[in-house]
């Protein structure tokens, strides 16, 4: 009643607004403050500024929930007193505050964890075989100095290089005096070009020590070479087979070629037939004519000799085979099958008896001379597409002409 009355007064005596405000508010504070159920050591009046010390009590259920370890505990009664530094310096946290996120804790860790400094990496390196518990694994080039110092190597030493006197030394030897006596490596030919003078004594290696080098493959015969890689074609190689058979001396030759008109592919150099007739000088010719003139000679001239001089053949005188020319050198003509190693001349056949058979007309009594080169002549004919002879021109009065010129109609010229 009092105060209301002095609120009263107050208004009658015109105090100020604000000040009547004040007074008001301080009237209704009683009614303002929180219970204590609500206050406590872990609600509002527990927050401290940071860094302030204090000290709090909690009930014996909660020490027991969450323990703060490694903080000091006095147990009063039934409540545990815990002291710490505002949660920092390392210090527990409060009883009833879950763990921080990071920590050993809240991650499950509950051994504590050894904090380690840099790796210092030794100055050979790792070695990760002893750390992986395996058998070291030696190097080629450490093999190869191994075996160098200890004079066992399984390669090639050599020896002075960079001077005129370059020296092997030798692989494994059984004797010290074997060791000490070095193999003089002989000097290729593009250095006695060059005016250095090879050593003047070489000793070779036994053939036990001999070094045995696996060289790439490469094609000496060219019968050996697949087309895909630019060798012959299957028909060329079964031509020379063919050959081989029919008991044929031959080689191959490197390409010809002069020109769009003149050239052979694909020549050989025929030296020889069955029956070891030479053919002389060697000729150079495709494989096809030679094939049809190694039949010829096999089964016409040969037998025809035989019969009628009692001799076999010894040699066949070539006059033309490869040439680049025009038929009969003449000029403007068409070119001759000479010039595609495709036509062969037969001048003079030698028997074995010593006589010399000269391919021309013969006299009246000359019987068994005529008699031959007629057969043989007109048996050619089977074998070849064009024969010549003499009689048949001037420009083959002396000679045999046989060549495999393909005509559209299939004709063969065969002028007996």
């Amino acid at each position: 009643m009092g105060s209301a009355m002095s609120i009263a007064s107050a208004f009658s005596s015109g105090l100020p607004a604000a000040l009547l405000a004040t007074l008001l508010l301080a009237a209704c504070s009683d009614g303002m403050m929180p219970p204590a159920s609500i206050d406590g050591e872990s609600t509002v009046n527990a927050i401290r500024p940071a860094g302030e010390p204090r000290a709090r009590r909690m009930s014996g259920d909660a020490a027991a929930a969450y323990p703060a370890t490694g903080m000091p505990v006095t147990v009063a009664g039934n409540s545990a007193v815990v002291t710490d530094d505002a949660y920092g310096g390392g210090q527990a946290q409060p009883a009833g505050a879950l763990p921080k996120i990071d920590s050993d804790e809240a991650m499950g860790v509950t051994e504590p964890q050894v904090a380690y400094g840099t790796m210092q990496v030794p100055q050979d390196g790792v070695n990760m075989d002893a750390g992986l518990g395996v058998a070291p694994v030696q190097g080629l080039a450490e093999a190869q100095a191994e075996e160098i110092a200890e004079g066992n190597a399984t390669q090639v030493v050599v020896d002075g290089i960079g001077t005129d006197a370059p020296r092997q030394l030798d692989g494994p030897a059984s004797t010290p005096e074997q060791m000490s006596m070095p193999t003089t490596m002989p000097m290729s030919g593009a250095g006695a070009e060059l005016g250095g003078s090879a050593p003047a004594a070489a000793t070779a290696a036994p053939a036990s020590q001999q070094e045995k080098v696996a060289y790439i493959p490469r094609f000496s015969n060219p019968m050996s070479v697949p087309e895909t890689l630019g060798g012959m074609p299957a028909a060329e190689k079964a031509c020379r087979q063919r050959l081989q058979r029919l008991g044929v001396k031959f080689r191959d030759l490197p390409r010809i070629g002069k020109g769009n008109s003149c050239g052979i592919a694909y020549p050989i150099e025929l030296q020889g037939l069955s029956g070891g007739i030479q053919i002389k000088p060697a000729a150079q010719v495709n494989c096809q004519i030679t094939e049809a003139f190694a039949r010829w000679v096999k089964n016409e001239l040969a037998p025809s000799a035989r019969m009628r001089y009692l001799s076999g053949v010894k040699s066949i005188h070539q006059m033309s085979s490869y040439s680049c020319r025009t038929m009969n050198s003449r000029r403007g003509a068409a070119m001759s099958e000479h010039a595609k190693g495709n036509a062969i001349d037969v001048g003079k056949i030698v028997l074995n008896s010593g006589k010399a058979i000269l391919v021309r007309n013969k006299s009246f009594f000359a019987f068994r001379e005529k008699g031959l080169l007629k057969a043989v002549r007109s048996d050619s004919c089977k074998y070849f597409t064009t024969v010549l002879g003499p009689g048949s021109d001037r420009f083959h009065k002396d000679h045999f002409h046989f060549d495999l010129r393909m005509r559209k109609s299939g004709y063969r010229h065969c002028s007996l």
